[in-house]
């Protein structure tokens, strides 16, 4: 009877092993940050005479539309350049328009999936200039739907002729 009982207490044990060696691993979902948190920035809008609007904007990636470019995703996402959702200077220039009643526009490039920035305040980049994007002093490496902005970033748009 001992024997049996042994035996079944083995195999009950091998059984259990067996089950647990083979089930699929669970693993405990981390939980994801959230990577568009709106974020409040520095902003400043530089024309070619003299300063446009200058202000501390709180902002994070979205949907922008213009005039001319229609309304296309600009959360860093764009072309592939951050795997998530992020604050950005075109939408921080965005929601500057939009929250201190100034206007801008720009035509959208499918090429680059991110948009060109051409009239702020009804200045114009045109023919021989343009309007450069700098975030902490340095020109942005990618389009402004593309950088990754974080709070406290100076982001300024500067009318540059060339």
């Amino acid at each position: 009877m001992r024997q049996i009982l042994a035996r079944r207490s083995v195999i009950a044990t091998v059984a259990l092993g067996l089950a647990l060696a083979t089930a699929p691993a669970v693993a405990e979902a981390a939980p994801t940050p959230n990577t568009n948190k709106a974020v409040k920035v520095d902003l400043t809008v530089q024309g070619p005479s003299g300063l446009l609007f200058k202000g501390k904007i709180k902002t994070k990636g979205h949907d922008v539309t213009t005039a001319t470019g229609g309304t296309h995703k600009c959360d860093g996402t764009n072309g592939g350049a951050n795997p998530s959702k992020v604050p950005t200077p075109t939408a921080a220039l965005d929601d500057a328009a939009h929250k201190k009643g100034f206007t801008w526009d720009g035509t959208w490039y499918s090429s680059f999936d991110d948009f060109s920035v051409d009239t702020i305040k009804n200045v114009s980049g045109g023919g021989s200039a343009y309007w450069s994007i700098s975030v902490n002093g340095t020109p942005t490496p990618v389009g402004g739907c593309q950088f990754k902005l974080d709070a406290g970033d100076q982001v300024a748009f500067t009318w540059t002729s060339f």
